[in-house]
């Protein structure tokens, strides 16, 4: 499944857009990571067929879509938006069938939520300088992974969250959305970016309401 993020740039210092490019690498691949767990998990060995199972950001990285994209995007909308290698897994291999295949998409889009509460705990119980660079860093890293969730979790095609929903939908939509995916990965993220650009005021709401909760 992708990670899909898209985050401004605006009035980041050199060292900050350090902090968030490495923060994106480490979330980028754990969140990948477990969508490949979670899959072996519940009996579906695609993943460890084909090496994905490992933290190696390596593993993760299209050199279009991780290098490239974001690069172009920075370049024309002065923001990064990119997407990582999606981890395979057969989602008729996977116990439960629909709600195997939900797990396994949630998976990566929790694991960012978990990594940016627990980033916030620190940060709020932690004896920490609020001005220091430590408290930077564990500011921008829950910043990077709130955003991970909240965008992956936007239930259409290809992002996770579809997963989810295609689970619990009726038959209708379930049609329409594998219709969506036979378009292809591209088209899909057009249809992505459109959305975003309709939805950016809501998913920036959302996304900044959680991060207030999780950072105090």
């Amino acid at each position: 499944m992708p990670v899909i993020l898209a985050i401004m740039f605006d009035s980041l210092s050199s060292t900050d857009i350090v902090i968030v490019i490495v923060s994106i690498i480490v979330s980028l691949s754990i969140h990948e990571a477990m969508h490949g767990f979670t899959a072996h998990w519940l009996g579906d060995s695609t993943a460890e067929d084909m090496g994905r199972l490992t933290l190696n950001p390596l593993k993760h990285i299209d050199l279009y879509t991780t290098i490239f994209l974001p690069i172009i995007t920075i370049v024309f909308f002065h923001f990064p938006f990119l997407i990582a290698k999606p981890v395979p897994f057969n989602p008729n291999r996977v116990k439960f069938g629909e709600y195997g295949a939900a797990l396994v998409g949630i998976a990566g889009p929790l694991t960012n939520l978990s990594l940016a509460v627990i980033s916030g705990l620190i940060l709020r119980s932690a004896n920490i300088d609020a001005n220091g660079l430590l408290a930077n860093i564990l500011v921008i890293f829950t910043e990077i992974n709130a955003a991970f969730f909240v965008i992956n979790m936007i239930p259409i095609p290809p992002l996770d969250g579809s997963r989810l929903l295609y689970a619990f939908a009726p038959e209708p939509l379930q049609d329409l959305m594998a219709s969506i995916e036979r378009t292809g990965f591209m088209a899909m993220v057009l249809v992505f970016l459109v959305v975003f650009y309709l939805l950016s005021p809501v998913i920036s709401s959302i996304d900044n309401s959680l991060i207030q909760f999780i950072v105090g």
